[in-house]
């Protein structure tokens, strides 16, 4: 069995985190994390092309640490995993229905919610829309309100 565990360090996806190791050891899964970055070099912001790559640039920086964080996490619990940080050049979604296409996976497991301050919506638009093409099972994992 393979798991992938999207990350973005919010709660909800470090919640999932732990909720893919329990999996993980239960069925002897290999767990896959990837932290997904969009490409900003096409996306025309009303900004300079020097300050679009530093904001590109911090957002990989912060996927990295994310990354690395979720990777130490993973090696204390004794469990296999590969840790990545993907750039998607489309959506976030799309990028995580890709690497799950491409590994093979078998299990989704990500947080309801992302890092996006609006309580708006019980589902975050990410997670709606993996869990709506996803040809794979994946598990949402919500926190109490």
């Amino acid at each position: 069995m393979k798991i992938l565990v999207p990350v973005d360090g919010s709660k909800y996806s470090m919640e999932a985190l732990n909720v893919a190791l329990d999996c993980a050891k239960a069925k002897g899964a290999g767990v896959d994390v990837i932290s997904v970055v969009l490409d900003t070099s096409g996306i025309d912001l009303e900004i300079s092309a020097s300050e679009r790559e530093r904001v590109g640039q911090r957002m990989e920086q912060r996927a990295d640490s994310v990354v690395k964080e979720a990777g130490e996490v993973i090696s204390r619990a004794g469990v296999k995993a590969e840790c990545q940080v993907v750039i998607a050049t489309s959506s976030v979604a799309d990028a995580i229905l890709e690497i799950a296409e491409e590994r093979k996976t078998d299990l989704i497991i990500m947080g309801s919610r992302g890092l996006s301050p609006s309580s708006r919506f019980k589902m975050g638009s990410v997670a709606s829309q993996v869990v709506k093409y996803s040809d794979c099972s994946v598990y949402v994992v919500k926190l109490p309100l």
